[in-house]
């Protein structure tokens, strides 16, 4: 069994630095455990914001690079909206993400 220190490159314990505020993250772990089930989370375990931090912080790191990498092909240096959603789109990854692109782009045919 693996000791508690580091793991992946995520510190536990001590003050490790972290990019995201871990009292929002349970925070927000506690009220979407109470959105339509019946069960309400009441303790969170130390770890468990850290880990969720640390993934928030990977999924924001591979998003902004894809979507950064469709900028620069459009020989661009400013980074839109419309790159994250090409970036969205063109990954599978990022597949749960299709319905809020979607509804995106309909609001701005609307707004056309």
């Amino acid at each position: 069994m693996r000791q508690a220190g580091t793991y992946s490159g995520i510190r536990f314990g001590g003050n490790g630095s972290h990019c995201l505020p871990l009292a929002r993250i349970k925070k927000i772990m506690k009220s979407s455990s109470g959105s339509g089930s019946d069960e309400e989370v009441k303790m969170i375990s130390g770890e468990a914001p850290i880990v969720f931090a640390k993934a928030c912080e990977l999924f924001i790191q591979q998003l902004t690079h894809k979507s950064w990498t469709l900028t620069l092909q459009s020989k661009r240096r400013i980074l839109h909206k419309h790159d994250v959603a090409s970036a969205v789109l063109a990954t599978d990854l990022f597949d749960f993400l299709l319905p809020l692109v979607e509804h995106q782009n309909d609001d701005d045919d609307l707004k056309s």
